[in-house]
């Protein structure tokens, strides 16, 4: 098989077959290499005098000058004695005239036999083409390192997302405007850090293993020492540590650090993401509010050069004040509830009900006026908005408000219908802050995975002093995807946690030599502790079971519900030319990148039904049985080749 002018072929993608063949070719010419004496990979370094982009910037300077340039061959055109190649390096791509009287003639043969891929070094006099075009005269080149592995052809690209986000390196290699999302990334910290450090506040290290978790509603990632023979816990927040040193007499501090929750997945949610916290002593959270506010205008300015951005093909302002509400008149605002004049949790449960918001016995009139919040407000708040004035069965760290003990002095900032920050007046209250802990204790036993242990330490410090102290919390990444207008919090993490495909040590290369032995016998599956629930006795007429419509669905997306630990949110082709969104409480069994592209079966003529605020319209069939007490369930999926909107008889 032939691979045109060292690379994949233009027309069509690869099969895995060609894929493979063209690797076989690649491993052939570097044994020949290596044969010859002339391993690309004992190389140890190549002595670079100027990069592409500045050849660009500083083209009239730079005329005629030699420089020394090395990066990654991305096209070639072989024209007989002289020959054009596309080399990118970290910072640009640049063309590069390669004529065989220049270079020689031994050294031009083996250019020929060169890979797209191949990282070359060029020496060389900087020019402009005919066409115009800055490039290099080269007068010498050599092969650096072999790449054995064909890119993705030109045309097709690397254009699946999955594929992107797994192997995040070949994306920048094919793909080299992602790489000014991570730039921008990288400008966004530096100018979160500038900021916080000219007004005096001090960077730290809290520990990432915990001995309890604490400082946010979330459920940890659980690790052992060994030689402490003890179960520890990956930080789900930095809040009791910095506090600490609040106590310990430190007033401004902050860090940046990277924290776990272990909890669903989608556009907005990672196991891991960045989260910078800060605390002040002598403020409170109004002082938080002007901070965060300017803070972000100032980042927005720094970085982008504006504070008028665009997110998603909305524009969002942020350069005037951020709008102020308390979290009860943004419920009637956007509700028409008044939990003002509600004064009892049943009276909230009866309204919750009249509302189609489902809530847990657990929940009290906070929690309930927290999920009308949820489903009716935070999808509306597009412009920077602080909403204030939390209950406090959700605020388990913020002060109560003066004269209005069930609230609490916290905030949220909300932009484009998403959290970015999270900020109290700090409760250095140690007998109140018992009481919450044992609360949360006590939610906790009852199962609440997400509430927090008694933190006796943390209580200790708390009862040396505490000085009033302003706290707050602002999720990096999601900033990240608002400055760089990127839809998935993947898009702003180099490499986000993915699904493995056939196991994890199989995905990263561990045991490779087991996943390529012979294949073994299909696994035979033990049904004999499966319980089936008893079938209908009654029977169903013809004409009635017509007239459930079902048909075969394609997933278009899939994510989380926000705020529910249950729904999935899908999104589906239905054959009729417009998408349809289903909820399905499945997200136990299944993580919604799983789902993606899967084709399924769902009854497509019920009612809509309301939950958490969107419209469920439809039902995906999944089929349930019990093992052992334990229920168990598996999404109906069909064959791919079945097309959207087939309809089952």
């Amino acid at each position: 098989m032939n691979e045109p002018n060292g690379g994949a072929p233009e027309t069509e993608e690869l099969t895995e077959q060609q894929v493979s063949e063209l690797i076989q070719i690649r491993r052939d010419k570097l044994t020949a290499l290596r044969d010859s004496g002339q391993d690309p990979f004992a190389l140890t370094k190549y002595d670079v005098t100027a990069h592409n982009a500045d050849i660009r910037a500083r083209f009239d300077e730079m005329e005629n000058r030699a420089v020394s340039v090395a990066g990654r061959m991305m096209s070639r055109r072989i024209m007989g004695k002289a020959s054009f190649l596309d080399l990118r390096d970290g910072s640009d791509r640049m063309q590069v005239y390669v004529r065989r009287d220049d270079v020689g003639e031994d050294a031009y043969a083996a250019f020929k036999k060169w890979d797209i891929g191949d990282i070359l070094g060029v020496e060389g006099t900087v020019f402009r083409t005919k066409m115009g075009e800055i490039s290099i005269h080269a007068t010498r080149i050599a092969l650096l390192s072999k790449s054995l592995r064909p890119l993705p052809e030109k045309f097709h690209g690397l254009k699946d997302t999955d594929t992107r986000y797994r192997q995040r390196y070949l994306d920048l290699i094919v793909n080299p405007e992602v790489k000014e999302a991570f730039v921008r990334r990288s400008a966004i910290i530096t100018e979160i850090r500038r900021y916080l450090d000219e007004r005096a506040f001090l960077e730290v290290e809290t520990p990432v293993l915990h001995g309890v978790a604490g400082g946010a509603a979330a459920r940890p990632f659980i690790t052992h020492h060994n030689t402490r023979d003890m179960d520890m816990d990956l930080r789900i927040a930095l809040e009791l540590h910095l506090k600490r040193l609040i106590v310990g007499g430190f007033e401004r501090v902050y860090e940046i650090g990277r924290v776990f929750r272990n909890e669903g997945m989608d556009t907005r949610h990672n196991p891991e993401f960045t989260l910078l916290e800060l605390y002040q002593a002598y403020t409170d959270y109004n002082g938080m509010m002007d901070l965060t506010e300017e803070l972000i205008r100032t980042v927005a300015k720094k970085v982008l050069g504006t504070a008028q951005i665009s997110y998603g093909g909305t524009a969002i302002d942020l350069e005037k004040p951020f709008e102020r509400l308390s979290m009860t008149d943004a419920v009637k605002k956007y509700a028409g509830v008044d939990f003002t004049a509600v004064s009892t949790v049943e009276e909230a449960r009866e309204l919750a009900k009249a509302h189609h918001i489902d809530f847990e016995e657990r929940h009290g009139k906070g929690d309930i006026l927290n999920l009308f919040f949820e489903t009716y407000v935070e999808e509306k708040l597009i412009q920077p908005t602080f909403i204030m004035n939390h209950p406090v069965e959700i605020s388990p760290l913020a002060k109560r408000m003066p004269g209005n003990p069930a609230y609490t002095e916290r905030f949220e900032l909300f932009i484009v219908g998403r959290e970015h920050a999270n900020a109290f007046s700090e409760l250095n209250d140690p007998i109140d802050q018992r009481e919450r802990f044992e609360a949360q204790a006590a939610l906790k036993a009852a199962g609440d995975e997400e509430a927090n242990d008694v933190d006796e330490d943390f209580l200790t410090a708390l009862e040396y002093g505490m000085p009033p102290t302003g706290g707050l919390g602002i999720g990096v990444d999601r900033l990240v995807m608002l400055l760089t207008d990127s839809a998935s919090i993947r898009d702003v993490l180099l490499f986000p946690t993915m699904k493995p495909l056939n196991g994890v040590k199989e995905e990263i290369g561990v045991n490779k030599a087991e996943s390529e032995a012979p294949k073994i016998e299909p696994e035979k599956i033990d049904f004999s502790k499966v319980e089936i629930e008893p079938l209908f006795k009654d029977f169903v007429d013809f004409e009635t079971f017509s007239k459930s419509d079902f048909r075969a669905v394609k997933v278009l997306a899939c994510e989380a519900v926000p705020k529910s630990k249950k729904l999935l949110k899908f999104t589906l082709d239905d054959g009729s030319g417009e998408n349809r969104t289903i909820l399905s409480g499945i997200h136990a069994y299944y993580e919604p990148e799983e789902l993606v592209g899967k084709t399924c079966i769902a009854i497509t003529n019920l009612p809509p039904r309301p939950m958490m605020g969107i419209d469920s319209c439809g039902m995906l069939i999944s089929a349930v049985h019990h093992e052992e007490g334990e229920e168990k369930l598996h999404l109906l999926m069909v064959d791919d080749r079945i097309p959207a909107g087939a309809k089952l008889y």
